[in-house]
């Protein structure tokens, strides 16, 4: 059995890395080109060394390799359902130091979500499982700068089918659907964050300026008082 081993600056041996002129790993050109394929909403063209990123779609095998050299110790998430048929995962992977952290060890955190109207056929029966690993992909890509989107976070939607879910399914109408629901005013709300300190009163004026994942946080808060 070989061991896997790192060195002072927390990269393997046994790893060729790519680097940028700044110094810091490239981790797009660290993707083994098994693992990208066109994506075919974008090209019709199947030599993936032809396409721009945006015309790519990044395998989980990928992401997970990638995951593996970067290095971490442990991936944690938090699901939640919104509704009967929305769930949303937020994932945290926590990174091993290494020299572009400056030694340090780092937790990142991204957000998945997966309904009957992003999903592809029998993966609408799978809710929970695809937002966790839209949440995983997105996370790690997102770490590393990967601007190549992951096979996951493909729904099964034109263009103005999506925008009409992407309305329906705001985390933000959810939360203001469940604050008619419960009696709770905006204003109330307002002073319950700022008392928790989490903006101050000038930054908030709608739930526009709530970020999606405090959102999220709100929604199983208040599904759990009594109206």
């Amino acid at each position: 059995m070989k061991l896997i081993e790192r060195n002072e600056h927390g990269l393997l041996g046994n790893v060729d890395y790519q680097y940028t002129e700044e110094g810091l790993i490239d981790w797009r050109k660290m993707i083994s080109p098994e693992f990208l394929v066109p994506n075919k909403d974008r090209t019709s063209e199947t030599d993936v060394a032809k396409l721009k990123d945006y015309e790519l779609i990044i395998l989980l095998g990928g992401i997970k390799e990638l995951a593996q050299i970067r290095g971490y110790t442990d991936v944690s998430y938090d699901v939640s359902t919104p509704s009967s048929d929305y769930v949303v995962a937020t994932c945290s992977i926590k990174w091993i130091p290494n020299y572009e952290t400056e030694s340090r060890e780092v937790v990142f955190t991204s957000v998945g979500d997966a309904s009957p109207q992003n999903t592809k056929s029998f993966a609408k029966f799978f809710l929970g499982p695809i937002a966790e690993n839209r949440a995983f992909v997105r996370c790690v890509r997102n770490f590393l700068k990967i601007n190549i989107v992951a096979q996951e976070e493909l729904g099964n939607t034109k263009m103005g089918d999506a925008q009409q879910s992407s309305t329906s399914l705001d985390p933000r109408n959810i939360l203001n659907n469940l604050m008619k629901e419960k009696g709770v005013s905006f204003d109330k709300l307002k002073i319950k964050l700022v008392k928790e300190k989490y903006k101050s009163d000038s930054n908030l004026s709608s739930l526009d300026d709530i970020s999606k994942i405090k959102v999220f946080e709100l929604i199983e808060r208040l599904k759990k008082i009594k109206k």
